[in-house]
């Protein structure tokens, strides 16, 4: 890799304001429990992860396949843990997002206000 053309040389631009995003205000309930139930599949998936880089050596983990194998593996063990009712994350999650409805439209100002 060639490292000479990741370095900047030229001035960077500013950053553009972004425009006036939606909320949460017009999203359907069931589509905000999918929301919270995949965010908490998700933080599943990466829990396991870690979990599985503290167990020891198994003879296996230099094996490129077997890597790619406990992934999928994890992904699909994540999903079905989420998709079973996880750890209940999920609901507060949700609570979360519809009190952000409620206090502010959902918009950033009711988050940096919570925050």
């Amino acid at each position: 890799m060639d490292i000479s053309r990741t370095i900047l040389t030229e001035a960077v631009l500013p950053p553009e304001i972004l425009p006036n995003v939606k909320g949460i205000e017009n999203v359907p309930d069931e589509q905000k429990k999918k929301l919270a139930r995949d965010f908490e599949s998700l933080l599943i998936g990466k829990l396991l992860d870690e979990m599985g880089n503290t167990v020891g050596d198994w003879g296996e983990d230099d094996d490129q396949v077997f890597g790619q194998i406990k992934g999928i593996f994890n992904l699909y063990l994540s999903q079905h843990i989420g998709g079973n009712g996880g750890f209940g994350l999920w609901r507060e999650i949700y609570e979360s997002l519809s009190r952000l409805e409620q206090k502010g439209n959902g918009r950033s100002e009711a988050v940096d206000k919570q925050i």
